[in-house]
């Protein structure tokens, strides 16, 4: 599932059927990259709370679905998450650098798998002059190997070169 399926999310009861919030942001660990929990504005105080992801019971087309408005928590009274919650860590926007400093883009989008929650796939949005080459890039998770503030450094990405072999074409006959 891509983050923008989690941001501006209804955060739907299974209790009342009823809309309890909207999803604004994403708590994401930095060391292992998982969803912890998202920021979401509250419908009734108007106050930005936090939802666990294991209080998630099902995500559908429609929104987010949780027990009752007992799963959104004040962000202070997180314990567990507090070392985290003060990074401010944000995924999207981040520079991405390769190991040799070579700078690809920045993050515009990322997977993250169903179950567990964990990134899978950063898609990074190059310089307008290296996207008309290539496009937006895809790396694996498997493939970082250092988290920052500042950046994120990915491993060596296979460049493409042009053959210096002549081709050579056999007529159809």
């Amino acid at each position: 599932m891509l983050s923008k399926s989690l941001l501006d999310q209804p955060i739907l009861s299974l209790q009342t059927g009823g809309q309890l919030a909207v999803t604004s942001g994403l708590i994401i660990n930095p060391n292992n990259l998982k969803i912890e929990g998202l920021y979401c504005l509250d419908r009734f105080s108007k106050k930005q709370l936090a939802l666990l992801t294991q209080e998630i019971r099902d995500i559908i087309p429609q929104g987010i679905v949780v027990n009752d408005h007992e799963a959104l928590a004040e962000p202070e009274e997180l314990i567990r998450l507090k070392d985290i919650l003060e990074l401010q860590f944000e995924l999207l926007g981040k520079t991405v650098v390769t190991v040799n400093k070579d700078r690809l883009g920045k993050v515009s989008d990322f997977a993250a798998d169903n179950a567990t929650l964990y990134v899978q796939k950063l898609y990074v949005s190059q310089s307008l002059l290296k996207s008309f080459s290539g496009g937006q890039l895809s790396i694996d998770r498997n493939n970082i190997v250092e988290i920052t503030n500042r950046k994120i450094v990915v491993e060596e990405i296979l460049k493409p070169t042009k053959s210096r072999v002549p081709v050579q074409v056999t007529p159809m006959a």
